[in-house]
């Protein structure tokens, strides 16, 4: 039984790695100087943007902010547990891992694991093969097709058939009493209440095995071919499967390789595995549970955009603010998400099946981002219009505790969108909760008698990140682009198009000072300039790109014409 790690010998290990070999084996590297580039591997771009120092045996992407050592990498990257990444680096390294002697508490329960994860992976090949061979398996393949699963990907998910009858385990486990202890243990059989013995939990059900990010099998989904009750079966909790830390599909997304700039949340084994059928690989589901810290933890360690379906029932609403309420005070201004409410009596399996793949990813890009959601969903809920006095008074009193929960730039544009309902500016509206939001000025202007402080909407924060880094913009925006923003009712948006012109002619910050001078717009340049932007330029790129897609999406809301010319605009960078 493998014990502890000890720390010197990981440095070790780093210090006898050459980290450009490990990556370089997996993604070509080319020389720039003292350090390799790349285009990331964990995130979609054109330009590269992923650094490889071998004096500091570190990467770094500027684009998503991905970063490590060798040992973070392979896990990333292969997908490897901590262990097994050491593992495979002393392995090339002609070293051996000095595992330090666990208590015999923590040995009993890695062995206890590691038993569990081998009699899982023993049923899967045993479901498995029930699909492909056993007499009454015809009904689930008649099904899979029906639904317009191809064999390729029902065995890219490795899917399996629960045959009818109690004891059909007892085919692979012989004799069934030696094993009936740990079949109870990995959630495979029940026990009998008021009698001895045990029997089969999934029967006559296709299966679903749900995989760590390592491959490992920790339960399974069951669903039937009739109409009995439930129509969903999965495993209980056990000591290797907890439903809060595990998103069904994620695995298989990782060995794919392909490269997502967002994840698409569902909540259905089918809904993920009709989406990768239809070319939409990029989907994860969780478990017949809410979305946890631990499941955001996991999405945006990979990615910093998420799209969360939710079906548009009593029931799906409920768990869609159940995730705000979730997300709103944990993400930063690098991180998005987005709020997908799906027809009634639809879900992503049948609506990609009716719409095909562009439309099911024109209703993605249209969906609200959280401010956005928040506000709509208090407004569309209101007894009484917002226009009306009782209106504002219930607006304001539902939208506050989520304003107050909300950190950063959501809390400012959570404070922006409410204030504009109600007929504020955002600094009266914060000063009137007592929040300090700097991207809505901080309410100093009501006790003076010069003009409150701008405020500074996506157009001008975007036009902000432009005046820092003018090259940037050529990276962005093309001319053609500016048709398609000329018009659009946004306060700033006439503004940053006319500087967008000027910047891809001459790129230089002093050209959008000149404008704004003679613009007559002295406060709107002071509150530019004064607007705080991150000292790495990595992380200055990264929250730029955040800023577009966010002003894409809000664009596409207001103007539903315009959405494919849009979702064109951003496919275009």
């Amino acid at each position: 039984m493998k014990g502890t790690i000890p720390r010197d010998f990981i440095e070790q290990l780093l210090a006898q790695t050459d980290i450009v070999q490990v990556i370089s084996q997996r993604v070509p590297l080319k020389k720039a100087g003292r350090n390799y580039v790349a285009r990331c591997p964990f995130h979609d771009e054109k330009t590269p943007s992923f650094n490889v120092s071998p004096q500091k045996q570190f990467y770094h992407c500027f684009g998503c902010g991905a970063s490590g050592d060798a040992i973070r990498f392979l896990q990333d990257y292969d997908g490897l547990s901590f262990v097994d990444a050491v593992e495979q680096l002393a392995q090339q390294a002609g070293l051996k891992v000095p595992y330090r002697q666990l208590s015999p508490q923590e040995q009993a329960r890695r062995q206890q694991q590691e038993n569990l994860y081998d009699l899982l992976l023993r049923a899967a090949r045993f479901y498995r093969h029930q699909l492909r061979d056993h007499p009454q398996a015809e009904r689930a393949k008649a099904y899979l097709r029906q639904r317009g699963l191809t064999p390729e990907i029902a065995k890219q998910y490795y899917l399996g058939y629960a045959p009818p009858g109690w004891d059909s385990l007892s085919a692979e486990f012989t004799p069934l009493e030696q094993y009936e202890q740990k079949l109870l243990e990995a959630g495979l059989r029940i026990r009998r209440e008021g009698h001895q013995g045990s029997y089969d939990r999934f029967r006559d059900r296709i299966i679903f095995p749900i995989r760590d990010l390592r491959g490992r099998v920790l339960g399974f989904g069951g669903r039937v071919l009739g109409d009995e009750k439930p129509k969903y079966l999965n495993s209980p909790e056990t000591p290797v499967f907890h439903k809060s830390q595990v998103l069904y599909g994620f695995y298989e997304l990782m060995q794919r390789r392909e490269k997502a700039d967002f994840l698409i949340v569902t909540e259905g084994y089918m809904d993920v595995i009709a989406l990768a059928q239809h070319g939409v690989g990029n989907a994860v589901a969780t478990l017949g549970t809410a979305v946890t810290e631990q499941h955001l933890q996991l999405l945006y360690r990979h990615v910093n955009r998420v799209v969360f379906s939710f079906d548009g029932d009593a029931a799906g609403r409920k768990a869609a603010w159940k995730a705000v309420e979730l997300l709103l005070p944990q993400l930063s201004e690098q991180q998005s998400a987005q709020i997908l409410f799906l027809p009634q009596g639809e879900d992503p399996d049948s609506l990609v099946r009716s719409q095909g793949r562009e439309g099911f990813l024109r209703r993605v890009a249209a969906a609200p981002d959280l401010p956005t959601f928040v506000v709509t969903q208090i407004e569309a809920g209101l007894p009484v219009p917002v226009t009306e006095q009782e209106g504002r008074r219930q607006f304001l009193a539902e939208v506050t505790p989520w304003i107050r929960q909300a950190r950063g730039w959501y809390q400012a544009a959570l404070t922006e969108q409410a204030a504009a309902r109600l007929g504020l500016k955002p600094w009266q509206l914060a000063k009137q909760l007592g929040i300090f939001v700097p991207l809505a000025g901080n309410g100093a202007g009501a006790r003076s008698p010069t003009p409150a402080p701008p405020v500074l909407g996506l157009p001008h924060r975007i036009l902000r990140h432009l005046m820092r880094d003018p090259l940037l913009t050529g990276e962005f925006f093309r001319p053609e682009d500016l048709e398609a923003l000329r018009g659009v009712d946004m306060a700033g948006m006439d503004l940053l198009v006319e500087a967008v012109a000027r910047l891809l002619h001459d790129p230089r910050a002093e050209a959008v000072v000149q404008l704004l001078e003679a613009r007559g717009e002295s406060a709107l340049l002071n509150a530019l300039e004064e607007a705080p932007l991150a000292a790495d330029a990595g992380a200055r790129r990264q929250a730029l790109t955040a800023l577009v897609e966010a002003l894409l999406r809000q664009i596409a809301l207001a103007q539903t014409d315009d959405l494919e010319t849009l979702l064109a605009l951003k496919k275009s960078r």
